[in-house]
């Protein structure tokens, strides 16, 4: 399918854009490459090959799961205007 100058300027007209004759000719050159292209992609024989859940069908590294971090809970919440169990204490903003 390839599209034709008026088409690029009704596509234009309908998505309240103004090109000029010059993006109007980049556009209709843009597009009919894309339009190229799906063909290609549709013309691939893909019987007999099975769909992918995701294109890099391997295992994924993992590293291992270590603490990195001392716990300053009790640093932080020294600084708090109001704590509470562990918890900092906020005014309610919401009724």
């Amino acid at each position: 399918m390839a599209l034709t100058l008026s088409d690029v300027e009704k596509i234009a007209r309908l998505s309240r854009l103004a090109l000029s004759d010059a993006e109007q000719a980049k556009i209709l050159e843009q597009l009919n490459g894309i339009f190229g292209l799906i063909a290609k992609m549709q013309a691939v024989d893909t019987d007999g090959v099975e769909p992918l859940s995701h294109p890099h069908e391997g295992a994924q590294r993992l590293r291992e799961d270590v603490v990195s971090e001392s716990d300053r809970r009790e640093d932080f919440q020294a600084i708090a205007p109001q704590v509470r169990d562990g918890l900092y204490l906020v005014p309610k903003v919401i009724e």
